[in-house]
C-alpha cells in the first residue's frame, strides 16, 4: 500500500477549507459529519457555503492568508480551483506542519478523501490511492445497498452496553454475545424496525448470560482452497474471524491468515511430504485439548478438507471426546489445477469418471492402482505424486505402448510464481527436473474414449492436501 487507511480523531480539533466554490462545498459536507471545527478561508461563498456560515456551522474567515492559517490543524483542504494557487497555499500550508489534502492534484496530497459508506458509528471508508475513483464508487454503491440503514444504530446500542457486558461476562462470553446480536435475532429486530425489542433482548442477554451461543470449544475444519487468498469461501473467511486458536499448514498465501481475528492465536504445524514439524497424532490432540479448553479452533487445511487432508483422524478424535465441528469446503487442488489451464476435468461423452486418488502412501510413492488399471473414459487425479513420476510414466508406457501421452504441468496453480510446461510422457522426470519442479504435486491422467482423440496425460502440480 502507497497509502495507510486510518481513522482520525476529529471532535473539537480544528480543520481549514481554503477556498468558496463548489469543491469547497463538498469538502465541507463530510467535515460536517464530524465534530471537527470548520473553518472555511475565502473572499467570498457559494450560496451553500453562505448558508452554512450564516447558520454558524462553519466559521468563515477573509483575512489574508499565511502560514500561521494553517497551524493548529487536524486537516487542511485546498480548493481555489486554480493550480497555480493551490500550490502555493500548499506551501505555506506544509511550512506549518499541517496535514494537506489539494483538490485534484494527488501529487500535493498527503492524505486522499476516500469513497465512504456513512452508518455512523460504523463508516466504511474506500480509496484506490486516487487511481480509480469511479471503481471506489462503484464498491460505495454495492456497500450502500448491503448494509442496512439502521446498521448504525444497533452498533451504537452496542457501544453503550459494552460496558455492562465487560462487567458481567468474560471475554469468550462476551465475543459470543456481540457475535449473536450482530449475527441473530437482536440484529434482525432492528432491521425490522422493533429497535426497542433488540434493545430489550440484548439487555437481558447480557443480564442472564444466556443467548443463541454456542457453549464450549468447537472446531471447524476449514478449507483454505489451493493457496490464493481469494479462493478461500466466504464461510471459510467468517469462521478465521471468530476463531480463538488457529492451527495451520504450510499455508502457500501467508495473507490468508489476515483474513483471521486479530488477536486469535496462531500456531503453524507445518505439515509437509515427509518432513511433518507435527505429527498427526499431535495435532489431533491439540485439537481436541483446544476445544476442551472451550476455545473456537479452527484447523485450516490447504485445498480441501475432505481430499487427502487427515480430516478422518481428526473428525474420529472429535466424535470420540463429544466435540462438535464441521467441515467448511475448499477448492481443491484438481478443481484449482485444471482452471488454470483453462481445462474441465470432465467432457461429457469423453470423460465420464473422475477418480481423485494420491502417489504418496505412509510406506512412500507407489502407482495407484487407478493408473495401472486405467480405462478409457476416465480422469485420474493424483495428489502428492511427483515422486511417483518416474514409476508412473514407465506403468503409463508399459500399459499403454502406442499411446502417445502428453503431459501437461501446473506448479503453484492459481498463485503468484506459476509454472505451465507441456511435454510428452517420455520426457517427464527431466521436464520435472529442469523447472526445479520437486515435493508435493498432482497428476490428472484422461483416457478418453477410443473413438476420441489420443489420450493425454495432465498433469498439474500443487500443494499436498487438495
Amino acid at each position: 500500500m502507497k497509502t495507510f487507511p486510518m481513522f482520525l480523531q476529529m471532535a473539537g480539533r480544528r480543520v481549514v477549507i481554503v477556498g468558496g466554490g463548489e469543491q469547497a462545498a463538498q469538502k465541507a459536507r463530510l467535515i460536517l459529519k464530524t465534530e471537527a471545527e470548520l473553518e472555511v478561508w475565502a473572499p467570498t461563498l457559494d450560496p451553500e457555503l453562505s448558508d452554512l456560515a450564516t447558520a454558524g456551522r462553519i466559521t468563515h474567515q477573509t483575512a489574508r492568508i499565511s502560514s500561521s492559517s494553517f497551524a493548529d490543524t487536524a486537516l487542511v483542504f485546498i480548493a481555489t480551483g486554480c493550480p497555480g494557487i493551490d500550490m502555493a497555499l500548499h506551501t505555506l500550508a506544509k511550512d506549518a506542519g499541517a496535514t494537506v489534502n489539494v483538490v485534484d492534484q494527488p501529487d500535493l496530497c498527503d492524505a486522499i478523501t476516500p469513497s465512504i459508506v456513512d452508518r455512523d458509528p460504523v463508516v466504511v471508508a474506500i480509496g484506490t490511492e486516487g487511481t480509480a475513483p469511479v471503481l471506489a464508487r462503484q464498491i460505495k454503491t454495492k456497500l450502500e445497498e448491503v448494509l442496512e440503514p439502521r446498521l448504525g444504530d444497533l452498533a451504537a446500542l452496542a457501544g453503550r452496553l459494552r460496558h455492562a457486558a465487560s462487567a458481567r461476562l468474560e471475554p469468550r462470553a462476551r465475543r459470543d454475545l456481540w457475535r449473536w446480536v450482530f449475527n441473530d435475532s437482536p440484529r434482525q429486530l432492528f432491521t425490522s424496525g422493533a429497535e426497542r425489542d433488540a434493545a430489550k433482548l440484548i439487555k437481558t442477554a447480557i443480564e442472564t448470560g444466556h443467548f443463541g451461543a454456542t457453549k464450549g470449544g468447537s472446531v471447524s475444519l476449514v478449507g483454505a482452497g489451493p493457496g490464493s487468498k481469494d479462493l478461500i469461501t466466504l464461510r471459510g473467511v467468517q469462521r478465521l474471524q471468530e476463531a480463538d486458536v488457529i492451527y495451520y499448514d504450510r499455508l502457500l498465501d501467508s495473507e490468508i491468515l489476515d483474513l483471521a481475528r486479530r488477536d486469535a492465536e496462531r500456531i503453524y504445524v507445518g505439515k509437509a511430504p515427509g518432513c511433518h514439524s507435527w505429527p498427526q497424532e499431535k495435532i489431533t490432540q491439540t485439537l481436541v485439548s483446544a476445544a476442551k479448553r472451550g476455545q473456537r479452533v479452527v484447523r485450516l487445511k490447504c485445498g480441501d478438507p475432505g481430499v487427502f487432508g487427515r480430516s478422518t483422524e481428526e473428525m474420529r478424535a472429535l466424535k470420540a471426546a463429544n466435540i462438535p465441528f464441521e467441515i467448511v469446503p475448499g477448492v481443491t487442488a484438481a478443481c484449482a489445477a485444471a482452471a488454470s489451464l483453462g481445462e474441465s476435468l470432465t467432457d461429457r461423452g469423453n470423460i465420464d469418471t473422475l477418480v481423485l486418488t494420491t502417489g504418496h502412501r505412509e510406506n512412500g510413492y507407489r502407482v495407484p492402482d487407478a493408473i495401472a488399471d486405467l480405462r478409457p473414459g476416465t480422469c485420474v487425479a493424483l495428489y502428492m505424486a511427483v515422486g511417483a513420476a518416474t514409476q508412473i510414466m514407465n506403468q503409463l508406457e508399459r500399459d499403454h505402448p502406442d499411446t502417445a501421452f502428453e503431459v501437461q504441468v501446473v506448479a503453484k496453480a492459481q498463485r503468484q510464481g506459476q509454472i505451465t510446461m507441456t511435454c510428452p510422457i517420455s520426457d517427464l522426470d527431466m521436464a520435472l527436473k529442469a523447472n526445479g519442479i520437486t515435493g508435493e504435486a498432482m497428476l490428472l491422467v484422461r483416457c478418453p474414449r477410443a473413438d476420441r482423440q489420443t489420450a493425454t496425460v495432465l498433469a498439474p502440480l500443487l500443494a499436498e492436501g487438495s
